[in-house]
């Protein structure tokens, strides 16, 4: 979609049928999910919600409704963007420039794939300049995500904190998505399901993105995603408190014990 003006003015109208199509769920504070997370000593929240009316599963109700800084949850909707306009391909590759960062795995050419799952903050940065921050704005006032604070960065505005989003955004923007709902076309979700599947097993598949806001104290861990199972597809949003590195494997960790937890996976 190299023209976003039409669809752009409908971005009110989408925003309105989005709230008013999303079937009522139940929040219910999860004595489960606060044990999880008392036993891992880290201060945090998790969303756990189904695609279809049900009860939903949180812990800190509160802070699911306060807005982060994004970080790399923000590859998500950022792929979408990126595709519709034509700013990649997929089967285009990144051609690493030669500088030495300091992820090792960045260091080297790179597919959307690849990017996406080592969260290539290089290659987005580059998929940036071509969209513009015009479209970006215009995006995400049609996709309903997050508050962005004017001025920003076109190549960084993910990463300072100028774009912030809540669990419970985060939750009904993955909907969205799951449901095809949001401006893009086939093509461009097909792509993003593809990169974004974790793992498949006979019991259930796994879509989901990490994200690390490290600029603050304490640094805000993401980790955002659905799962479908026969019985149905449940999302999750999950952020803590990083305080250092080594606990960023929390969020995986901290996700999968409260999906078993209320017998998604197992």
């Amino acid at each position: 979609m190299s023209d976003v003006a039409h669809p752009m003015f409908r971005s009110a109208l989408i925003c309105l049928c989005l709230f008013l199509l999303a079937p009522a769920v139940a929040w219910s504070e999860d004595t489960d999910l606060g044990r999880i997370f008392s036993e891992a000593g880290v201060t945090g929240t998790i969303v756990i919600a189904p695609l279809h009316e049900g009860e939903a599963f949180v812990h800190d109700e509160g802070r699911s409704r306060r807005k982060f800084p994004v970080a790399s949850t923000f590859k998500i909707l950022n792929t979408l963007i990126a595709l519709e306009e034509g700013a990649i391909a997929e089967g285009d590759t990144f051609t690493w420039d030669g500088v030495v960062r300091e992820v090792p795995g960045w260091n080297g050419d790179q597919t959307l794939d690849s990017a996406f799952k080592l969260s290539c903050v290089w290659c987005y940065q580059a998929l940036a300049r071509r969209v513009g921050a015009a479209k970006y704005q215009r995006y995400l006032a049609a996709t309903c995500y997050g508050e962005l604070s004017l001025p920003f960065d076109e190549t960084a505005f993910w990463l300072d904190g100028s774009l912030r989003i809540s669990a419970a955004g985060q939750i009904e923007f993955l909907k969205a998505v799951h449901r095809r709902s949001l401006p893009f076309g086939t093509a461009a979700y097909e792509t993003l399901r593809r990169i974004m599947r974790v793992e498949q097993t006979p019991r259930h598949g796994l879509w989901a993105k990490t994200g690390w806001a490290a600029r603050g104290d304490p640094g805000i861990g993401w980790y955002v995603g659905y799962v479908e199972t026969a019985r149905g597809t449940w999302f999750f949003a999950l952020n803590l408190d990083i305080r250092n590195p080594g606990e960023l494997p929390l969020r995986q960790k901290i996700t999968r014990e409260a999906l078993r937890a209320k017998g998604i996976i197992h």
